[in-house]
């Protein structure tokens, strides 16, 4: 009998992530390339390049003039950087198919987009300069779910009762019902995308910062991102929301519930213009 593991694990296989961006990682991988390298191979995929100019000349990073060329925002951003903005934008692309029978995909994306501006306006705070990386991070941090609600919906929702029913985190529940919980099923699929530990680290210690070790800066960060993601879409007071988060979050980043709080208009402000950048057939459809 198949496991929901196993289920999940060959749901997980199915999804690969553009070449576009597979390419630009062997680029990058390569200690002889150079930033022209990088222009080149974004600029032969045009849907991607337009994509990431528009990014780039939207308020969300707010610049001052407009960037034009391809080259020019590579040179501007940097390679990580360049690399994180093409990852955010093939991850959208690689889930643009996926059956809205099961979720809700325009929320499922919309929290996904809030914990990722949030997470990197928490980084911003902490003055963290690749505050690129913690957008991809809060972006990714629930990107299991998506696996489990099609490999599993019935004992997915079993496992929001529970939590409910029980007052207990989501991620108990779901290892209760289901053996596995959403963030250790993402983290998994961030390593086979090969993704770097800066990124699936926090995806798979965020619901319990304190087993971070390398990046545990990082991983509190996106822990206090996601629970006022939560916040937000649950209507509740995020100050008193923030009662939750673990004690060893607040000692690494320094941040106070009422710093974290007070940037939610700041990132209301971003979200609808990053969605239409991001996810426009959502908006669509």
């Amino acid at each position: 009998m198949t496991t929901v593991w196993e289920q999940i694990s060959a749901d997980a296989r199915l999804v690969s992530l553009p070449e576009v961006y597979l390419r630009l990682k062997e680029v990058l991988d390569d200690p002889d390339a150079n930033l022209a390298d990088v222009a080149d191979v974004v600029g032969n995929d045009p849907a991607m390049t337009a994509r990431l100019l528009r990014l780039v000349n939207s308020a969300y990073f707010g610049l001052a003039t407009e960037i034009d060329t391809l080259s020019r925002a590579v040179s501007m951003l940097g390679t990580q950087e360049v690399h994180d903005l093409v990852l955010a934008v093939s991850v959208a692309e690689s889930f643009e198919g996926m059956s809205n029978n099961v979720m809700d995909m325009h929320r499922f994306w919309r929290k996904s987009v809030v914990c990722a501006i949030t997470s990197r306006e928490l980084a911003s705070m902490c003055n963290i300069l690749d505050s690129e990386r913690l957008f991809v991070g809060g972006l990714l941090r629930d990107i299991g779910h998506l696996f489990i609600y099609q490999a599993a919906p019935q004992k997915a929702q079993q496992a929001i009762e529970l939590a409910h029913t029980q007052q207990v985190p989501l991620h108990r529940a779901e290892r209760a019902i289901l053996g596995v919980d959403y963030a250790h099923v993402g983290a998994e699929l961030m390593r086979q995308w090969q993704l770097p530990q800066s990124l699936w680290e926090p995806t798979e210690f965020h619901v319990e910062p304190l087993k971070s070790h390398d990046f545990s800066l990082f991983t509190s960060l996106v822990h206090i991102g996601a629970i006022l993601t939560e916040a937000a879409d649950q209507d509740l007071d995020p100050v008193i929301a923030l009662d939750h988060a673990a004690t060893h979050a607040w000692q690494v980043t320094g941040l106070s519930p009422e710093q974290c709080a007070a940037i939610s208009d700041k990132v209301d402000a971003q979200v609808g213009a990053v969605m239409r950048l991001l996810f426009p057939q959502l908006l669509a459809a």
